[in-house]
């Protein structure tokens, strides 16, 4: 194994060897031991270290067809859409309706798009994930090595992220903080949804209003102090104040009202990363709303002035 590889989880370096294969396979196949690494068995999230012997086994990778080719409109967005770039490290102002990566019927994901508009690029990696409705800050790696750094990074929440949220109602507290455990769950149509249940994994997000628009609304920004798929959705539910636009965890008849008012996206997005750069060098990034979600905040200005609401 070598140098570059070291640190990268087992699962995640199958993944970028067996391109095409599925996960489920992948991980069958680690949990019947057909994978060792220096001929032991190893779970799938073993740290591959420099000098390891990994042994995979005959897998048949499915032919797959060319990805469909990225669409010069969307090119163009992805290119103006770079906050940040250095040698190492590219962040991005991801459009909301974007998913991150493809699958479940997704041909083509902001990681796939931005592999092909360059091509020349040796390594692009996601450092994190956004949902697709989300929009604002995503780190993509151009190095193997600040992959790693950025992992340790946000493992030792050494990486503050910001988020503005548009939700439902008029938030009553300037500060608060929701710390509610969260558990991911499966429902039988395979949907994933996440619970607030005390067997859940600690979740802490730190909420503050930004600005109200009477009853009707309320701009906060919210900082997960942990990293949970859906936290700052399920914990906005959990207080009683959806995020707009929300079908997962809103209510049909706030996410009716809304979008009859025009604001039809889940209204959701990273606006600031700030982290330190391996060299010690602060970084602070921050990205403005989209067309979409801006004029929904202008629509519920006007409204607010129309009624005089305060």
């Amino acid at each position: 194994m070598t140098a570059d590889r070291e640190g990268q989880r087992i699962d995640n370096f199958l993944r970028t060897e067996l391109k095409g294969v599925p996960k489920t396979l992948l991980y069958r196949i680690l949990r019947k031991g057909e994978i060792r690494v220096n001929r032991k068995r190893i779970k799938p999230d073993y740290k591959l270290v420099a000098g390891d012997e990994v042994r995979i086994p005959p897998v048949r990778v499915p032919e797959q067809d060319a990805p469909a080719p990225v669409g010069k409109s969307l090119a163009g967005h992805l290119e103006s859409a770079v906050l940040y770039e250095s040698d190492g490290l590219v962040i991005l102002n991801k459009p909301s309706g974007l998913a991150v990566h493809g699958g479940s019927g997704i041909q083509n994901g902001l990681i796939e798009a931005l592999r092909q508009i360059r091509p020349d690029a040796r390594f692009l990696e996601l450092v994190h994930r956004l949902d697709r409705d989300t929009s604002g800050c995503i780190m993509v790696a151009k190095k193997r090595s600040m992959l790693r750094y950025l992992h340790e990074a946000l493992r030792e929440k050494r990486i503050r992220k910001v988020y503005h949220a548009l939700v439902v109602g008029r938030w009553p507290n300037r500060r608060q903080r929701v710390n509610a455990p969260l558990l991911r769950d499966e429902l039988r149509s395979g949907e994933r949804i996440v619970r607030v249940q005390a067997e859940g994994k600690d979740s802490i997000t730190d909420f503050q209003v930004l600005r109200r628009f009477g009853d009707m609304a309320t701009l906060v920004e919210a900082c997960p102090l942990t990293g949970r798929t859906h936290q700052i959705r399920v914990h906005a539910q959990f207080t009683g104040y959806p995020i707009v636009g929300d079908t997962k965890y809103g209510t049909d008849t706030d996410n009716t009202q809304m979008r009859e008012w025009g604001l039809k996206r889940l209204m959701l997005h990273a606006a600031e990363l700030q982290l330190t750069l391996p060299d010690g060098q602060p970084l602070q990034v921050r990205a403005e709303y989209d067309a979409e979600m801006a004029r929904g905040i202008d629509l519920l200005l006007a409204k607010q002035s129309a009624t005089g609401v305060e």
